[in-house]
């Protein structure tokens, strides 16, 4: 019978009903199920003599060069067609992007985490998730990939088409102000900055087996969903590697008159993401 009770123990009732709250819960380590991971350095000297932090770099730039190809040819081709039923539509594009994040944070998650996206990685620096260091080279990288993933749009596409089509540019519609603009852009990264961190947070990682597996599934959707809302307005950035990259190769000056939107709207919406997670969502008490 003994043995019997010590397995109902660490069995099911092997979490208390009541569990401590807020900061108490970030406190108390007794009867923890999780280990909160140390803060990331800021500067962390080390990592510039490592093989994998440049496997990592090159990670973040492949999967964004292939994001940017598949997601730009995708609205080239909605662009080219007669009318939207004769393409994929909005919701074509907005499941080219989804998707493509889905399967690329998926392949590139163990390897550099799979931000493909500057604002991403803004957020979880915030969090101190990464250092510094490691923050700069994935952003240099990612819009280095965008860059090229676009090139290689224009190239299949050719120059006449691809300046006609416009290039797959992000820029506030006719029918919205800049503010209409900056304000979807805030709104549509904290949604995705927020999925990222509730699909990769360590606590519901440890409690849930199958939330690593599925990490990629909601960040994917969370990019499908806004692209389905926000298409009409900014054409969808809510990553700055994405916008720079199909407005230097595009380079048309409308293609410019807004792309600080496209970099100040998603940083922004990155940073509150970042700041409600790790305040109210886990109450991890500042040191």
């Amino acid at each position: 019978m003994e043995g019997k009770e010590e397995d109902v123990r660490v069995g099911a009732n092997k979490f208390p009903e009541r569990q401590p709250i807020g900061t108490a819960a970030q406190s108390q380590d007794e009867g923890k199920d999780y280990k909160e991971p140390p803060p990331a350095p800021l500067f962390e000297a080390g990592e510039l003599t490592s093989w994998s932090f440049y496997r990592a770099g090159i990670a973040e730039f492949i999967a964004t060069f292939l994001f940017l190809y598949i997601s730009i040819l995708t609205v080239m081709g909605v662009k080219r067609g007669d009318s939207m039923c004769a393409t994929v539509g909005i919701q074509g594009i907005a499941w080219a992007f989804g998707g493509m994040i889905f399967a690329l944070v998926y392949c590139t998650a163990g390897i550099s985490g799979g931000h493909i996206n500057p604002a991403v990685t803004l957020g979880l620096f915030l969090a101190r998730k990464l250092s510094l260091t490691r923050a700069v080279f994935y952003m240099v990288m990612q819009c280095l990939g965008a860059i090229c993933g676009a090139g290689v749009v224009k190239g299949f596409q050719g120059k006449s088409n691809f300046q006609s089509l416009g290039g797959g540019a992000n820029v506030v519609n006719h029918g919205y102000t800049k503010g209409d603009g900056l304000g979807a852009e805030i709104i549509g990264t904290f949604v995705l900055v927020y999925t990222v961190f509730s699909a990769t947070d360590a606590k519901r990682s440890a409690r849930d087996s199958h939330v690593p597996i599925l990490a990629p599934l909601p960040i994917g959707f969370a990019v499908f969903l806004v692209h389905l809302a926000t298409i009409p307005i900014t054409g969808t950035g809510i990553n700055p590697a994405r916008s720079l990259g199909a407005a230097i190769v595009y380079n048309k000056d409308h293609a410019w008159d807004d792309h600080w939107i496209f970099w100040v709207g998603p940083f922004i919406g990155a940073a509150l993401a970042a700041l409600y997670h790790q305040v109210v969502i886990r109450a991890i008490p500042f040191k």
